[in-house]
This record gives structure tokens, sequence and C-alpha cells, in this order.
């Protein structure tokens, strides 16, 4: 587990590049493939590898029961690697949200799970963990099939991650506890926590297992219980550890999985009048429909983990090899599918030309393949829709002027791989500088001075993250205050912990996830006072022999 916290590039060799094959583009850009192919990193087409996993759990999870969706529908799940189809999940819409949201609140009201004590909670987590721990293999690979990510990141990574958070909540379940205040008067006060009741969860498709710990972890550990809406384009994973959650000892009704889409379940989900908060993690686009659901409905409380343009700041003093590699890492993990990946690379016009040349080599270096095979840096994109909006976003850079230094296409002729691809002369003005692109395309922009860069970077609507590589601890800590941002990474990026708190400023989202922070999203607080009186009276009316002391104290006072 002391890898959680870790960066993961060391996990992925950059040394192997290979061989180069020329697909050309097709229409008005035909001229791209020919003006690039000979950086391409495209492999030769080869067998998608089998997957070391069955697919078992593809129905709702209502009630503690799997159960198909009460309209009899599916809906397919695709491997990105082809487009194939793996398996027909069950597609939820409002009889089954509300379904889910019957059981789990008839689990709140009337069930053990809030009423248990909070030890006991703590440990049906952990027998949670360990489960996953022994199923590492067939959940990773569920998650790589589903999702496109490499194998290595999934079983190396973001297991482990999900076993470390849910861990690391368990520990929390029996320390929540109010406050005695002190008060003016002659009044007894303390507060309780609470847990504030059925919770609504959405997650999405680009950390399926991670977001489910984030979201689940806390909202469990308070004693609440869940409806959890997965992503329509990977509910696999989800689905098989809820049963491993129910293997471990969770009463039924507390947590609820329906698998479905955004304008059916989900709707419903965040318009229900029986749900008490809602927590998403998406766009910010759909954040702000989530919010006025919310709002229409009971006003219920949302946490809201939304997009980011994060800046990745690159000074003059940098030694500009390691900054190529982390701002390479920061952008392309996750196939650039991550929502504080640094996306606007700022460089100090005195290094701005080397790096450029450097971070150009470094993307043609990088492995693209099928992700089950060993030592692959990228997988393909999740699905076409994603695919194509990422091409377009390259399109339009061209067309906007920025000088694509290399990729710009599609890898290979099957699945939704894309080269990594690599701007400079980007400004910002530019959508590529501007928009959310949740792609392999990095934009490399030049400034001048630090406050030239202060000034730039804050001026997105977004502000999810920051990353800042410097030598300079003047210059770090001039950056950590004046950048808006929820987390600003210093000579590293993407280091993330089960404590460490994440969320972003403005339009990225509220509130926070991870940490003791994210406890407060699932607790309610109750202030109760009591005059010191009623402690006194109901200590006579216990002890009736001591009525006579008290009545020969007043007289004689």
């Amino acid at each position: 587990m002391a890898m959680a916290a870790r960066r993961i590039t060391s996990l992925f060799s950059p040394s192997f590049t290979s061989p180069s094959v020329a697909l050309l583009s097709q229409g008005k850009n035909s001229y791209i493939g020919r003006r690039i192919c000979k950086y391409s990193t495209a492999a030769a087409i080869e067998e998608p590898i089998k997957p070391p996993v069955s697919v078992t759990d593809t129905q709702l999870l209502i009630n503690g029961q799997f159960q198909d969706a009460a309209s009899g529908k599916t809906f397919p799940t695709l491997d990105p690697r082809t487009g194939d189809v793996i398996a027909h999940v069950a597609e939820g819409d409002a009889e089954d949200i509300n379904r889910a949201v019957s059981a789990a609140r008839k689990a709140f009201d009337e069930g053990p799970w809030p009423k248990m004590t909070a030890y006991e909670r703590s440990r049906i987590m952990l027998r949670f963990a360990d489960l996953v721990e022994k199923h590492v293999d067939e959940i990773a690979a569920l998650e790589t099939w589903d999702n496109g990510k490499p194998y290595e990141q999934s079983a190396k990574i973001e297991v482990p991650m999900f076993v470390r958070v849910f861990r690391y909540y368990a520990g929390w379940a029996d320390k929540i506890h109010g406050l005695t205040i002190p008060a003016d008067g002659s009044y007894h006060v303390q507060t309780l926590h609470e847990p504030i009741g059925v919770a609504g969860q959405i997650i999405p498709w680009n950390f399926p297992l991670l977001m489910y710990a984030w979201k689940v972890g806390p909202a469990l550990a308070c004693g609440n219980t869940i409806v959890l809406k997965t992503a329509e384009q990977t509910p696999l994973s989800a689905l098989y550890v809820s049963r491993l959650f129910h293997e471990a000892g969770l009463p039924p009704g507390v947590l609820n999985v329906v698998s479905g889409f955004g304008r059916t379940a989900g709707s419903a989900l965040c318009s229900h009048m029986d749900v008490d908060k809602l927590a998403f993690t998406g766009s910010t686009e759909t954040g702000k429909l989530i919010l006025e659901m919310a709002a229409r409905s009971n006003l219920k409380p949302v946490t809201l983990e939304l997009g980011g343009k994060s800046p990745f700041i690159v000074c003059e003093d940098a030694d500009v090899d390691k900054a190529v590699e982390l701002a390479h890492f920061a952008l392309f993990f996750n196939q650039g599918q991550c929502c504080c990946a640094g996306s606007r690379t700022y460089v100090h016009e005195r290094v701005y030309d080397e790096f450029v040349d450097k971070a150009k080599a470094r993307a043609m270096k990088r492995v693209v393949g099928d992700p089950f095979k060993q030592g692959i840096e990228q997988g393909p994109q999740v699905d076409s829709k994603q695919f194509e909006k990422i091409l377009k976003y390259i399109r339009s850079g061209i067309e906007s002027g920025a000088t694509l230094e290399t990729g710009g296409e599609r890898h290979g002729s099957t699945g939704y791989y894309i080269k990594p691809t690599v701007f400079s002369n980007v400004k910002e003005d530019m959508l590529i500088a501007k928009d959310e692109i949740f792609g392999p395309v990095q934009s490399i922009l030049k400034f001048n001075d630090i406050d030239d860069v202060i000034r730039r970077a804050n001026a997105s609507r977004y502000g999810l993250a920051a990353g800042v590589f410097t030598q300079n601890i003047d210059t770090a800590n001039t950056l950590t205050r004046a950048l808006r941002a929820g987390t600003v990474w210093i000579n590293c990026y993407d280091t993330f912990d089960a404590a460490i708190p994440f969320g972003g400023y403005k339009m990225s989202g509220h509130g926070r996830e991870k940490g003791v922070y994210s406890l407060n999203n699932y607790l309610q607080v109750k202030a109760v006072v009591t005059p010191f009186f009623f402690f006194f009276f109901f200590f006579l009316n216990d002890n009736p022999a001591t009525w006579d002391i008290v009545s020969s104290f007043v007289g004689n006072w």
C-alpha cells in the first residue's frame, strides 16, 4: 500500500518504440498525415489479447439481490480496443431508481447499518478490503477491458488504491464524534454528528473503481445508505466489487447499484424526493443540471467534482529533462482522460524551444497498444464518442494556427486509439487552450515572467489542480498562494493518497473528496442544549434520600 501516494510513471517503460505505420487522415486534412507520418508510433495490427476474466455480474443490485431491470431492457458495454460487445448489462430507469431508493430508505430507517456500532461497520469494510485484495487480477482485468486503461495501471495502482481508501475510511468509522461546547449561561451544549440518510452517487467512466471508493467509503463509514449509478460506458467493475461487499457482510439495501443512462436513471436519482444527498463526478455541464434538479426537488445538498483545464508551469530554472517527463505524465496519464490533467503546459520563454523539442521526442516514444500487453503506456480512448471529440479538437488546433509537432491522428485501424499529440505555439484564445479535451493532446504555451503566468493560469473558468516545476522555493511559494486551484503539486503531479483532500475552485466543483474533509459531505450536525438544572433534578429524582440534604442546605443558606 506504500505505493498509494506514488506517481506511476516508473511502472511503464518508455524505452520501447513500436514500428511505424503511416495511416493518413482523409478529406481536407489529409496533408496532416503526410506531414507527420515519419513520427508515427502506430504498431502493426495484432489480435487483441483475451482478458483473463469472465463477466458474471450484469444485473442491477437492489436490496442485496442481483435482478433484471423492471423494463427487461439491457444495453451493450463495449471493448474500446475493438468496439465489440463485452456483455449486455441491465438498463435501469426511473422505476429501478425508485426500487433502489426504497430499499436504501428502509435500510436506513429500519435496518441495522446506521444503528450498529461504528466498530462493526468498520469490520465489515475491512473484510471487504481483504476480499478485494484476493481478487485483484479479476477486478483489474474488468476495469481494463471495460475502460481501456493499461492493465498494469489497474492492477498495480488503482486496485491497491481502492483497497487503501476503504481501509482508511474503515479506520474513521469509530472516530466520528461531536463536541462539547462552552456556552453562555447554565447550559450543557453538545453536538452530534449523524448520518445524512440516503446518498445518491454518480460515478464517471475514467476511474470507475477509484471514484466508487472515494464516494462509497466515506458515506458508509458515516452510517449512510447508498444508491450508486454507474457510468454507462463502464458498469462492470462496480457490480463485481459490490457483490464482494455483500459477501463481506454488508446488510441488504445499504448499497444499491443501478447501471443505466444519465437521461433516465441519473435524472430520476437526482430528482428523487427521498434522496437526502447527491455526489457526482463528471463534466461541468452535467454538474449544472444536477444542481438544478437537486434544487427543484427537495433542495438536497450536492458534492461536485467536475472538469478541469489545469496549468503545468515550467519555470526558467527547471531541469528541462525532468520537467518534460513530469509534464508528459501530467497530461498523458490514463490516455489524457483525467479531470486534473496538466493540459495547459506553460513554459518559460528561456527554455521553451528546448522543452518543445524534448516533449515532442518523448511523445513519439510513448508506447500505444493493447492495454493487456506488458509495457503498454497508453490504451484506447473509452468509446467512439470520446474518440471523435478528441480528433475534432485536434483539427481545431491545426485550423486555429497552433503548430502540430507530432501525433494528430488515430493509431491503427481498429479501436479508439489516438496517437500522442503535441501542439506548440498555442494561444489562450484557442479551443485547445480553453476547453477540457480529455484526451492525449498536450498544448504548450510560452510565458515570460511569474506575474504573466499567474494571470493567464487563473484566467480559466476551471480551478481543479495545478503543477509547478521549479528549484526556487520563493517561486514555488508565490505560485502556490497565487494559483486558484484545489490542489497544487510542486515538482510532482498526480500524487494521490486516501488522506489528501481533492476538489476544485470555480467551475471545477463544490466540496472535497478523500481525507477527513469528505466525511462532512455525509454528516448532519445536530446541536443539543440542556439546562444544568435538568441534570440536577434528574439526579435528585433518581436519589430521593438526597432531598433532605438539599433542603437543609437551602434552608441554612
